[in-house]
């Protein structure tokens, strides 16, 4: 009832653990396959290492986290004991990748494929990265170049992470869709943002400014899932905030064929399995066949 074809890719069900937690070893996303992840998506990883922002990293706010890790990571070619270690889970695992430019872009997804990932998503929505991410994500010409590039040089499904810090999503996603993407991934943090220790008279980030997440993000998430089902026709991937069968529901109900969960997972590693329960148990009361009866719904 929850298997699902996401882009070519055979998964058990739709809940995958989103790029960025618990995905900067072999053995953590390993282990989330077994705690019922359908997928896996790795930490973001560039072409050379990267030692990212100096701590604090991250903080809790009001309805979720606030973080500005930087995109440390050791490069892609030095993950690949990582990939092949997360294998062994049993599920796709999917390798994120960030660059500059679009040379950049297509050589880290080259490599990523040659290190073993089943796909590759592109981080094109980082909020706190200067010359990354969301500078590049913004830009619907950048973005089409972006994906285009990538698309032409691997045969593994290609996701293009978008950011909600645009003022119309669509917009950026009819761009990766015209530049080959096989899936969108909607969305990456909100902001950036800043909290400030009132004792110290000073931001909490070492970097001052991050990316919101967390249920204060979800609903943004949920539009942006919604915009983007009307606009598209590749699949599209819901993340932020989803930590929950409710908050699940609200993704697929929106539009989307798969879901990504991130900041619920510091919560307890037993979320997948508490989402994949109460989704189960809703399909059945309400008569369900499956969740693609009830994708995109709520548009009428």
């Amino acid at each position: 009832m929850l298997e699902a074809d996401l882009c070519g890719l055979e998964l058990d069900n739709p809940f995958v653990l989103a790029s960025g937690v618990l995905g900067s070893t072999g053995a953590s996303l390993k282990r989330m396959a077994g705690l019922g992840a359908g997928a896996v998506v790795t930490k973001s990883l560039g072409l050379e290492p990267r030692e990212g922002h100096d701590g604090p990293n991250v903080c809790e706010v009001e309805g979720g986290l606030l973080n500005a890790m930087g995109l440390p990571n050791p490069g892609v070619a030095a993950f690949e004991e990582e990939v092949s270690a997360a294998r062994y889970g049993g599920v796709p695992v999917i390798v994120s990748v960030f660059a500059s430019k679009r040379d950049g872009f297509a050589e880290a997804a080259t490599r990523a494929e040659a290190i073993g990932g089943d796909g590759v998503e592109l981080n094109l929505s980082c909020p706190h990265a200067e010359g990354y991410g969301a500078a590049v994500g913004s830009d619907p010409g950048l973005v089409e170049e972006i994906v285009s590039a990538v698309s032409s040089k691997v045969d593994v499904p290609v996701f293009a992470k978008l950011t909600p810090n645009v003022p119309d999503i669509a917009e950026i996603g009819v761009a990766a869709e015209r530049g080959g993407a096989d899936g969108l991934v909607a969305v990456n943090t909100l902001g950036p943002g800043m909290v400030i220790d009132v004792d110290l008279e000073r931001p909490v980030l070492g970097n001052e400014r991050g990316g919101v997440s967390g249920p204060s993000l979800h609903p943004v998430a949920v539009r942006c899932v919604y915009d983007l089902y009307d606009s598209v026709e590749v699949p599209v991937v819901g993340v932020g905030g989803v930590r929950d069968a409710e908050t699940s529901l609200e993704m697929f109900l929106a539009g989307a064929s798969a879901v990504q969960v991130g900041t619920a997972v510091m919560d307890g590693t037993d979320v997948f399995g508490k989402i994949r329960d109460g989704v189960l148990e809703h399909l059945e009361e309400a008569g369900y066949g499956g969740l693609g009866e009830l994708r995109g719904a709520a548009h009428g």
